[in-house]
C-alpha cells in the first residue's frame, strides 16, 4: 500500500469517528493556539516597549534612581527617591548636551463627568515637548508660566482623550485627579495613556515629594554618548558625596543598553510563556496516543485480515502513524486559526498588541507534527506487532 492510499484511508477513518476525532484534536488545538498566542504576547510586548523607547528620541541617556541597570523607572517612574532637583540642575549646561528633561510620574485615576480611566501622570518642564518631538493636535503645550506658578493645567494624549471625552473637543474642559481639578490645555498625538502636568505642580501639589523619577539627557551626537555618560556619573557621584562608583545610588543607561536589556528580558519571558503553553500541547499528545491505542484495539481484526493477505509489518506501522500525524496536523491548523481569533480579542480588550509571526506559526505547526509522530509511535508499533492469527481471533 503506498503513502497516498494510506493518507486516504486515514482521512476515512478519522471521518468515520468524527466526534472522537474532534475531541482528540481538541487537546492539540488548545495546545497549539496557546503556544502561538503566548509567543505573540511576548513578541508584542517586546516590540511595544522598543517602539516606546524609540519614540523618546535618539541619542538619549536615562538617569534613574537606584544603582545597577534597573530599566523599570524608565517606563513607570518611581524608584528609591535618590534623585533630587539639585541633580538635574547640576547637569544643566553640560558639553555636548542639547537638553535635559526631569520627570516625576505615577499612575492616577482621571475623572470627567461619568467617565474615568487610569492615566499615567507625568510632571515635566516645558522643554520636554520639544526635546521629545511631541506633536500637538489641539490647544497648547505647557509653558514657563505654568511651571513657575504651579498651574493645574494638563496636556493629554489620544488614549486619555478617547477614554474620558469620547472624542469631543477636550480643550478647556476640567479633569478631576484625586482631589485636584486640572484644566485641559492641550491634546497631543500618541496612544500610551500619558498625561502631562507642570513639573513643579507634580512635585508640590500632586505627589508631594521633591524627587525625580527620571532624568533624560539628550546628546547632540551619538559618538558623544559614552563621554557624556561618564561626565554624568562623575557629576552625580560628587553631588551625592559618593567616592566609589560601585556604590552609586543612581544608574545611567543609554538607548542601546536599554534595548539590549529589554530584548534579553522579553526573550526569556517569551520562552517561559511558550514553555508553559507547550505543556497543554503535551497533554494533547497524550490524548492522541490514548485514542490511537483504542483505535488499534477496535481495528484488531482489520489488522489481522490485512496481514493475512500479505500486508507487511511496516505497512501497518506507517498506516497508524500517518493517521496519528494527520490528527495532530489538523488540530495544529485549527489551533493556528483559533490563535488569530484570540489575538484579536486580546488586542481589542487590552492595550497589548500581540504579534503572530511566521516563525511562531511554523514552530507550532512543527510541534504538532512532532507530537503526532512521537505519541503515535507506541500505538503504531503495537498494531504492527500483532500476529495475524491472534488478531483474527480477537472479539
Amino acid at each position: 500500500m503506498d503513502i497516498f492510499e494510506n493518507i486516504i484511508n486515514s482521512f476515512a477513518s478519522i471521518w468515520s469517528n468524527k466526534l472522537r476525532s474532534g475531541l482528540t484534536m481538541l487537546g492539540i488545538i488548545i495546545g497549539v493556539s496557546s503556544v502561538v498566542v503566548m509567543v505573540a504576547i511576548g513578541t508584542g510586548a517586546q516590540q511595544g516597549i522598543t517602539s516606546r523607547l524609540q519614540q523618546m528620541g535618539t541619542n538619549v541617556l536615562f538617569v534613574s534612581p537606584g544603582g545597577g541597570s534597573d530599566i523599570r523607572t524608565v517606563f513607570r517612574g518611581g524608584g528609591s527617591g535618590t534623585l533630587k532637583n539639585s541633580d538635574f540642575q547640576a547637569l544643566e549646561g553640560m558639553d555636548g548636551v542639547r537638553g535635559i528633561s526631569p520627570e516625576l510620574s505615577g499612575n492616577k485615576q482621571g475623572i470627567y463627568k461619568n467617565n474615568n480611566t487610569r492615566i499615567r501622570l507625568i510632571g515635566v518642564q516645558p522643554e520636554y515637548f520639544n526635546l521629545k518631538d511631541k506633536e500637538l493636535i489641539a490647544g497648547n503645550f505647557l509653558n514657563d508660566e505654568d511651571d513657575l506658578k504651579r498651574n493645574k493645567n494638563i496636556v493629554i494624549d489620544e488614549t486619555a482623550w478617547e477614554d474620558l471625552f469620547g472624542g469631543i473637543n477636550p480643550i478647556g474642559e476640567d479633569i478631576r485627579i484625586e482631589n485636584s481639578i486640572f484644566r485641559v490645555v492641550g491634546l497631543i498625538k500618541g496612544e500610551s495613556g500619558e498625561s502631562f502636568i507642570p513639573f513643579s505642580t507634580a512635585q508640590l501639589r500632586v505627589f508631594g515629594q521633591k524627587t525625580v523619577s527620571q532624568i533624560a539627557v539628550f546628546a547632540n551626537e551619538a559618538d558623544e554618548m559614552d563621554a557624556i555618560k561618564a561626565n554624568i556619573e562623575k557629576i552625580l557621584l560628587a553631588e551625592h558625596n559618593i567616592n566609589d562608583a560601585a556604590s552609586a545610588d543612581f544608574s545611567v543607561l543609554n538607548q542601546t543598553e536599554l534595548l539590549d536589556t529589554i530584548n534579553d528580558v522579553t526573550a526569556i519571558f517569551t520562552i517561559l510563556l511558550g514553555g508553559i503553553a507547550a505543556i497543554s500541547l503535551l497533554v494533547g499528545g497524550i490524548g492522541v496516543m490514548n485514542i490511537m491505542l483504542v483505535s488499534v484495539m477496535e481495528r484488531t481484526r482489520e489488522i489481522g485480515i490485512r496481514k493475512a493477505i500479505g500486508a507487511h509489518r511496516n505497512d501497518i506501522l506507517i498506516q497508524f502513524l500517518i493517521e496519528s500525524v494527520i490528527l495532530s496536523l489538523l488540530g495544529g491548523i485549527l489551533g493556528i486559526l483559533l490563535s488569530f481569533g484570540v489575538k484579536r480579542i486580546i488586542a481589542s480588550a487590552t492595550e497589548l498588541q500581540p504579534i503572530i509571526t511566521t516563525g511562531s506559526i511554523l514552530m507550532a505547526f512543527g510541534f504538532s507534527a512532532g507530537v503526532g509522530i512521537f505519541f503515535g509511535l507506541l500505538p503504531s508499533y503495537k498494531a504492527s506487532k500483532l500476529k495475524p492469527i491472534d488478531a483474527l481471533r480477537f472479539e
